[in-house]
């Protein structure tokens, strides 16, 4: 792609609306990075655990700032 079709193409995009811009931007990585359909799979499951754990209180959920101020004690 000569340097002036590339930068028509910026040009062009520059002017989409924000949602085909993450559509394109999607696709980019997608063609880059192919999704990994297993690896899709494994977190689906890892996320149904976790809530089925959750949901029958085998762990007891702790709050993002308790979290962080253990961090932050540990830290020190």
């Amino acid at each position: 792609m000569t340097a002036l079709k590339q930068e028509q193409l910026f040009d062009e995009i520059d002017v989409l609306p924000i949602d085909l811009k993450t559509k394109i931007v999607d696709k980019i990585l997608n063609s880059i990075n192919p999704i990994d359909k297993s690896i899709d799979d494994s977190w689906i499951k890892e996320v149904n655990k976790r809530k089925d754990e959750i949901e029958s209180s085998k762990v007891t959920l702790v709050s993002g700032d308790e979290v962080f101020r253990k961090i932050a004690n540990r830290l020190k």
